[in-house]
């Protein structure tokens, strides 16, 4: 596996970081991850749009142009086999004694990115979907930054596999939904597609946005807006979307079935839309 560090591409064991790195210390930097089919990253305006709304974020300063990092992407894809990859993006503020303010004067970032193969759900997780858990989302109020802090995301990842589930849909103020914990969740109630709003208390997702172009293309009822707690618990059905798990069903909550307890209409059509998509523009 060949990876990027600094400038250089090498085997990945080689790659070594200082322990002053302040993404090691504190966590301070972003990340960004972008999948890739037939060796072409996809919609890398888009992510490397949200990587530097990242950086502006956090105030770090993007330590490339577009077209540099278009350069360093297509050079790590072609020196990996797979064919369909996915690449994470991990900025930090660099190396420093360490002090909570930023290094005065600053120091050059520390710029890695791995590629890893891309994997799709099997069959059978597609035809049973999968169960999660609710849990309060206890995250900070710039969720819309890609921080490599991602402690609580862990947490309430791991809650749902301590619980035997596979992802925790998170529930803001006890009042409404945001997010997964490593995902974007969509409710379905009476045939319309509802989405959370695109705000700072959620990840603003490239699957997202691709299921609701789907969808608003497609003809299929959707509605962009806060959607409460009791709609998730009386959802007819709730999907997950991500890069790496493209539109996955949730047939079962908190170990009550939503719906019917399998996979339903909506999920049927949109993950066949989103296949076609995939096929039919992804790979070109």
């Amino acid at each position: 596996m060949t990876v990027y560090l600094n400038g250089a591409y090498l085997p990945l064991e080689d790659a070594r970081i200082p322990v002053l790195d302040r993404g090691f210390i504190f966590g301070d930097g972003v990340y960004e991850v972008i999948p890739v089919y037939s060796r072409r990253a996809f919609r890398l305006d888009e992510h490397l749009r949200r990587l530097q709304h990242s950086l502006d974020g956090i105030k770090l300063p993007n330590p490339h142009s577009v077209a540099e990092w278009a350069d360093i992407l297509t050079t790590l894809i072609a020196r990996n086999a797979p064919e369909d990859q996915y690449l994470y993006l991990h900025i930090t503020r660099g190396v420093a004694k360490r002090d909570h303010a930023f290094p005065n004067p600053p120091v050059p970032p520390t710029v890695f990115v791995l590629s890893n193969p891309l994997t799709t759900p099997p069959p059978e997780l597609l035809q049973s979907g999968i169960r999660a858990i609710t849990a309060a989302d206890n995250r900070w109020l710039r969720c819309d930054i890609k921080a490599i802090s991602l402690l609580p995301n862990v947490l309430l990842r791991q809650a749902a596999i301590d619980a035997g589930c596979a992802e925790t849909v998170m529930i803001r103020d006890d009042a409404f939904l945001t997010e997964g914990a490593a995902s974007n969740i969509f409710v379905v109630r009476d045939g319309v597609l509802l989405a959370p709003p695109k705000d700072n208390l959620m990840l603003p997702g490239i699957t997202y946005d691709v299921v609701l172009e789907l969808a608003a293309s497609n003809g299929i009822a959707h509605q962009v807006r806060k959607v409460m707690k009791d709609e998730v618990f009386s959802a007819d059905e709730l999907l997950l979307t991500s890069s790496t798990k493209e539109v996955l069903a949730i047939t079962e909550l908190d170990g009550k079935p939503v719906g019917n307890g399998k996979p339903g209409a909506m999920f049927t059509r949109m993950h066949a839309l989103y296949q076609n998509f995939k096929h039919e523009v992804m790979r070109k």
